[in-house]
């Protein structure tokens, strides 16, 4: 399983070495997240923030997928500070202690790792934490989970639909069902408006899975899914006879499984013009 570095900072006091003759330099862009403070003698080698999905450990050796604003920073301890860094244990009793400050929870501890939640202004917040050379390295990863923001509208799947034959949409559902979230629902809105602008035309809907899990699984998940999706435009308005449903499964990926980013793209529902 890819490990998930999750990050949220400590409540501890932030010491910046930037400009400091003879200290360490957090690298160019880097920064701490919002939320929380670093471990003193720490300084950032690798930052990145952006949209993104993958998975975080759970006990017995289960995992869940979550998607939101990922922020990956990493951090190194200062060696030439003369100081010695604190130990695994220590680093991961501060990261655990300060998330159950800010009403956050425990999900996994492991021996050089944690999986950390907390619900903060409505939104969840997973954090995995990872340690390495005996606590001199931190990796960190907040991911605050929402739904990537559908952007096409009626129009744009409808000239890719005249173009192409169909457009891939990524419609959420609840994990392993067939239920459509309550922030997929402009989504269904726009493919029901396309509908009904249109009403000579006849679509397939069919549902596409990643590579995790057991093919038969997942086909049956997919044409679930696909069913769902044409249900909910049926009782949007559109006629039963103008839609049918197809599940792939994994049969058809559109980009790399062995990637993360790779395995949410494949996750998508496709509609097919006939």
């Amino acid at each position: 399983m890819k490990q998930i570095f999750a990050h949220v900072g400590l409540l501890l006091l932030c010491l910046f070495w930037n400009g400091l003759p003879g200290f360490a330099q957090d690298c160019e862009g880097c920064k701490d997240h919002t939320l929380f403070s670093r471990m003193p003698n720490f300084y950032i080698v690798n930052y990145s923030s952006n949209y993104d999905g993958f998975e975080m450990r759970l006990p017995e050796n289960e995992s869940k997928n979550v998607e939101g604003q990922r922020t990956h920073i990493e951090y190194s301890f200062d060696y030439e500070s003369g100081l010695q860094h604190p130990s695994m244990l220590q680093v991961k009793r501060n990261y655990q202690n300060a998330m159950k400050k800010i009403g956050g929870k425990v999900v996994l501890d492991g021996a050089y790792y944690s999986t950390m939640l907390v619900n903060k202004n409505g939104k969840e917040i997973w954090v995995n934490l990872e340690l390495s050379n005996e606590g001199g390295f931190i990796y960190l990863d907040v991911v605050e989970v929402e739904a990537m923001q559908q952007e096409i509208s009626a129009n744009d799947m409808l000239e890719a639909l005249n173009t192409n034959g169909f457009v891939a949409l990524y419609i959420n559902f609840d994990t392993s069902k067939a239920s459509i979230t309550a922030d997929s629902q402009a989504i269904i809105d726009q493919v029901a408006e396309l509908l009904n602008n249109n009403p000579e035309l006849k679509l397939s809907i069919e549902g596409h899975t990643d590579n995790r899990g057991d093919a038969a699984s997942n086909k049956a998940l997919s044409e679930q899914r696909s069913k769902a999706v044409s249900s909910a435009l049926v009782a949007k308005g559109v006629a039963a006879n103008r839609l049918s449903s197809l599940g792939w499964g994994m049969e058809h990926p559109i980009a790399d499984n062995r990637t993360e980013d790779g395995r949410a793209l494949n996750r998508r529902v496709e509609l097919v013009k006939k």
